[in-house]
């Protein structure tokens, strides 16, 4: 009996000992990865134009302060309608408008400020020139912010495009790191990425004062196109790859 035991006693070992190794075996090897990062450097052109259409009036009631800046801005966007170009409110404020008296020596009420605000965007700057000359001389009529940017719809492939020199960038600096070993970047685990753009944004501030405005004049060269260099446009990826 008691041998009987020892003997079921070392199958039952030798088993436990086979299963041990098996699943060892079975086990699946821990995958060797490598992290690395990539770049890519590139412009896009900038093939629209902006300003902002800003209506301020100033009365000591609300309601005609109010009402004066709402027609002059119906005036404005029914205008903007027949131009093309995409348009957004951007302020619709009322407020209490002071001014220190050097006299007095006391703040004075002015009235009620009202100010709207609208920006303009068009495809070419031939149409903001013509809207600045429409209202060039209008009471209560102000711009600011002239710019020119690129568009969603021009900067989505560019930034498509570059996206993937990045990544073969890291992919290629990955096969250099791992190159010695007699090892290439595998298949591609996970990545992450961030972009980065160098929007110059020129502003020019003043008023509608004529025909041809000074600084209309400046923001033009000879060929009477405006100044605005492309955008600059950085997108970075870190990716891990497994080492093959």
């Amino acid at each position: 009996m008691k041998q009987t035991l020892i003997w079921i006693g070392s199958v039952i070992g030798v088993g436990a000992v086979m299963a041990l190794f098996i699943g060892e075996m079975q086990k699946p090897s821990e995958i060797r990865t490598i992290s690395v990062s990539g770049e890519c450097l590139t412009s896009a052109p900038k093939d629209r134009t902006a300003i902002t259409l800003r209506v301020t009036t100033v009365n000591r009631n609300a309601a005609t302060s109010m009402k004066m800046a709402t027609a002059k801005m119906a005036q404005i966007t029914e205008y903007l309608k027949t131009m093309g170009v995409k348009m957004q409110t951007t302020e619709f404020n009322s407020y209490e408008k002071t001014e220190w008296n050097r006299v007095t020596q006391k703040s004075e009420k002015l009235g009620i400020e009202t100010r709207i605000a609208v920006e303009i965007s068009a495809d070419s700057m031939d149409k903001i020139e013509n809207i600045l000359n429409k209202f060039a001389g209008d009471e209560n009529v102000y711009t600011e912010n002239l710019r020119m940017f690129t568009s969603t719809e021009t900067m989505k492939p560019i930034m498509e495009k570059c996206l993937g020199t990045a990544l073969e960038n890291a992919r290629a600096r990955a096969d250099a790191l791992v190159a010695p070993d007699n090892k290439r970047a595998g298949k591609l685990l996970s990545v992450s990425y961030g972009t980065v753009s160098g929007v110059e944004r020129p502003y020019a501030n003043y008023r509608l004062m004529g025909a041809k405005m000074a600084t209309m004049e400046q923001a033009l060269d000879t060929g009477g196109s405006f100044v605005s260099k492309d955008t600059e446009v950085t997108v970075t990826v870190s990716a891990v790859f497994e080492i093959k």
